[in-house]
């Protein structure tokens, strides 16, 4: 602490240059923090997704449904603990573009399926006593301005109701999460659409299987997939987090390109701050002298240089990391599109751990170069 103030008035000796380069490094964190981000928001939820927990879809696509006697076969199969059906519903509310996934479920089931949703056990309760009660994310009711005992009106697309065009939803409930839990769907009773649709009874979307030993979640899945064999309609079994990944990567691997940006981005900075370290140096050579000539260590040379680098990279890092994280925090920008849009404690630490790798390389060879440098070739040079 006793160097702080050398390293302070050093890193302000060129001003425009060090505002400059705080700007670089700023930007730089800046964009790792939102990239990250949209990163996590493209995943649709990969990281919590259960390796416990298996959707069994149909063989031939994800579109086409199954039956819902499926359903008592798969709870009966030994190392299922639970089992539930999901089905899309794809209606749309006021306009195409309020998009937001519908999903019938049987409430039961899905809740004790999904612990890390959280809903107050009375919405529950009102939720099971109504049939056309839905449970939705807190943070599609705030998009919407919804509130517990509103009734929503959804136009039917793929399913339609045996009456007009409309069904009607009354709001049951809210349920929350922790970050990175998916809080815009709207979850529906399987029964009142299985019952009120034109076509297609006994039908569902896909199956959801929790297994005793997510270590056997292959064979499970093959036991699951030879139960089903040479049906009318049989089976893909995979894994939630397998099943989410694939879905995820139908709109192309985003991880793999934000990462690629980032990487072109943070190598740009590094060289842009390793030319400003090695500048200083170069404009200061006589003071280096100077202080060797006072008793300075190369050792502690070597440690002014790579302060004086940290240091730099740290103001701009923690602004950038500090102003992405706060406009993280003001929500989904696009309206519903990305709706896990959380900048997470593991991003933000491997974030902090690139400011500092970023200071360190920047100035390790200017270091070097001003810890070998000898008193008269400094003080000549000056």
């Amino acid at each position: 602490m006793k160097y702080l103030p050398l390293l302070w008035s050093s890193l302000w000796r060129k001003k425009v240059r060090t505002v400059f380069t705080l700007l670089s490094i700023f930007i730089a964190f800046l964009l790792f923090g939102l990239l990250m981000t949209i990163r996590t928001a493209f995943s649709f939820g990969v990281e919590i997704a259960g390796l416990d927990r298996l959707v069994l879809i149909h063989k031939v696509s994800l579109i086409m449904s199954l039956p819902v006697s499926y359903l008592e076969r798969l709870r009966a199969t030994e190392g299922v603990t639970m089992a539930t059906h999901n089905t899309w519903f794809g209606g749309v509310y006021q306009d195409p573009s309020n998009f937001f996934a519908q999903i019938g479920v049987e409430p039961e089931p899905f809740m004790k399926l999904y612990p890390e949703y959280r809903v107050p056990p009375d919405q529950m309760a009102a939720w099971l006593a109504d049939r056309q009660g839905v449970m939705v994310g807190v943070d599609l009711a705030r998009r919407f301005g919804w509130k517990v005992g509103d009734r929503v009106p959804i136009l039917g697309t793929i399913w339609q109701p045996k009456e007009g065009q409309v069904w009607e939803f009354n709001i049951a409930g809210m349920y929350d999460g922790e970050p990175g839990i998916d809080k815009t769907q709207f979850f529906f009773r399987y029964d009142y659409l299985n019952e009120n649709r034109r076509g297609g009874q006994g039908q569902v979307g896909w199956y959801i299987v929790k297994i005793a030993d997510p270590g056997r979640a292959q064979a499970m899945g093959a036991t699951f997939d030879e139960m089903f064999a040479n049906s009318s309609a049989e089976t893909k079994t995979t894994t939630e987090k397998g099943f989410v990944e694939g879905f995820a990567k139908q709109v192309g691997d985003i991880g793999a390109i934000m990462v690629a940006i980032l990487i072109a981005v943070l190598f740009t900075m590094l060289l842009v701050a390793a030319n400003t370290m090695a500048q200083s140096v170069r404009e200061r050579t006589s003071e280096v002298g100077v202080l060797k000539t006072l008793g300075f260590s190369n050792g502690s040379i070597l440690g002014l240089v790579l302060g004086e680098s940290v240091l730099i990279a740290l103001l701009g890092g923690a602004a950038g990391l500090g102003t992405a994280w706060f406009i993280v925090q003001q929500g989904d920008p696009t309206g519903g599109m990305l709706p896990i849009f959380v900048l997470s404690g593991r991003d933000v630490a491997i974030g902090a751990g690139l400011v500092v790798l970023l200071g360190l390389v920047a100035g390790a060879l200017p270091a070097a170069t001003a810890m070998n440098l000898k008193i008269t070739d400094a003080l000549r040079r000056g």
